[in-house]
C-alpha cells in the first residue's frame, strides 16, 4: 500500500504542476519579424471616436473634419484611414445602452515613443475638445509597408 499511495502522491504533484503552468499571464503579444516581402514590424491603433457630446448634439461633420484637420493630421503627418461605425456603451448612471455614431481612425506606426506620444495627444485633444471620458483604443502587431 504504501508504494501505491506515494505513486498516487507524485501523480497529484505532477498534476498540479502542469495545472499551475496553465494559469501563468501570457505576455502581451509582440510582432516577430516579418518576412522581406510583408514590410516592417509596426502598431496598428484604432482609435475610436464617439460623436455624441452629452446635453448637446452629436459632432458635426465640419467640426469632424476640422478636427482632423488642426489636431490629427498634424499628429499623423504620414497618414491614417478613418471610416465611419456604430458604437454601444452602457450608461452607468441610467444602465441603459447608448447608441453613437463614431468615427474609428486606423493608423499604422513604427513602435516609437514618439508616436505613442502623438496617438495619445490625439486622444486627448478629442476627449478635451468634446467631452469625452475616453477615445477608445486597440493596438495590434502587425508588419506593414507604405
Amino acid at each position: 500500500m504504501p508504494l501505491q499511495r506515494e505513486g498516487r502522491n507524485a501523480r497529484v504533484i505532477c498534476l498540479a504542476a502542469m495545472l499551475a503552468g496553465c494559469t501563468a499571464a501570457l505576455p502581451p503579444p509582440q510582432a516577430g519579424p516579418c518576412p522581406p516581402t510583408r514590410g516592417a514590424p509596426m502598431l496598428a491603433f484604432e482609435l475610436f471616436f464617439g460623436r455624441s457630446i452629452q446635453g448637446q448634439s452629436e459632432v458635426s461633420d465640419s467640426a469632424w473634419e476640422d478636427f482632423l484637420n488642426t489636431t490629427v493630421t498634424r499628429n499623423l503627418p504620414n497618414g491614417y484611414t478613418v471610416f465611419d461605425g456604430t458604437g454601444a456603451w452602457l450608461n452607468p448612471a441610467s444602465k441603459s445602452t447608448v447608441h453613437e455614431r463614431t468615427k474609428v481612425l486606423l493608423a499604422a506606426l513604427p513602435d516609437t515613443p514618439a508616436n505613442a506620444a502623438a496617438i495619445e495627444r490625439v486622444r486627448q485633444a478629442y476627449a478635451a475638445q468634446y467631452h469625452q471620458v475616453l477615445v477608445g483604443m486597440m493596438v495590434t502587431p502587425v508588419c506593414g509597408a507604405f
